[in-house]
């Protein structure tokens, strides 16, 4: 499965160095990714005739977010991957990271976000933030930082929070009703 693995991630991250709007475009897509998705969350809170049910799934992509990331921190107590470049697997075309490889903290974010829209019934937004966590995916293993398994990885950790949080976070309850109804 490794070696598959390496493969896959060698093969994407072949085209990194060669073409330096393609290189522009995906340190941008890495870069600002994230952020700019947690902004179209937040922004949309003041959207005129935001009702409860949109806040309340705004809030869930927001734990599902946090809680996302928490997992990958318990799950990197016990996997500690190196990266492809360490591993000369890949050539990295950005500044290196201290932490391990596995799983993605981009992908998580980006697909908790996406998860929680799609879980909670708004597929037309859902399936956008999908394309962005794809693009977001793949360029973190274009630019060398990731494997692809990293990403499926962040994917599927994304995807278990959101579930978590739906099961969690019920529309309507009292402390839902509170949080939806601020600002």
């Amino acid at each position: 499965m490794y070696q598959f693995d390496a493969a896959i991630t060698a093969w994407i991250n072949t085209w990194a160095g060669h073409a330096s709007t393609i290189d522009s475009v995906m340190i941008g897509v890495s870069t600002a990714g994230v952020p700019l998705l947690v902004l179209a969350v937040v922004a949309q809170w003041w959207v005129p005739r935001a009702d409860p049910a949109i806040r309340h799934v705004l809030i869930a992509a927001g734990l599902s977010f946090l809680i996302g990331l928490g997992i990958n921190q318990l799950i990197l107590l016990f996997v500690q991957r190196v990266r492809p470049y360490e591993a000369h697997v890949t050539h990295l075309i950005i500044d290196r990271t201290v932490d391990f490889s596995f799983p993605s903290d981009h992908a998580t974010a980006s697909f908790a976000i996406a998860a929680a829209f799609l879980v909670h019934g708004l597929s037309r937004r859902g399936f956008w933030f999908l394309a962005a966590a794809l693009l977001i995916g793949l360029s973190r293993v274009y630019l060398g930082t990731h494997y692809a398994s990293d990403i499926l990885g962040g994917a599927a950790t994304g995807f278990l929070a959101a579930g978590l949080v739906r099961l969690a976070y019920r529309e309507n309850t009292r402390l839902d009703r509170l949080v939806t109804g601020i600002l």
